[in-house]
C-alpha cells in the first residue's frame, strides 16, 4: 500500500470500543483532512519522481493492499 501511515491513522481514529459524538466529529474531521493531505502528497511525489512514481502507484493500493494485478 502506498500510504501505510495514513491507513494506521484511519484505524486508530475509527477502531474504538465506544464512539462518542465528540470522537465521531474528530474521526470524521481527521479522515477528511487525511484524504486531502494524500492528494497533496501524491502531487508532490509525482513532481519529484515523475513516471517512476506513477508506475509504482499503478501497482499498489492507496490505503489497502492491492491483491490483483492490472491487465497490461
Amino acid at each position: 500500500m502506498a500510504h501505510p501511515l495514513y491507513a494506521g491513522f484511519f484505524i486508530s481514529f475509527w477502531a474504538i470500543p465506544k464512539m462518542t459524538a465528540g470522537h465521531l466529529l474528530f474521526a470524521l474531521g481527521m479522515s477528511v483532512y487525511i484524504l486531502i493531505a494524500i492528494r497533496y502528497e501524491e502531487r508532490d511525489l509525482r513532481g519529484l519522481f515523475g513516471r517512476d512514481y506513477e508506475e509504482y502507484r499503478a501497482t499498489v493500493g492507496m490505503l489497502t493492499p492491492k491483491f490483483w494485478k492490472r491487465a497490461a
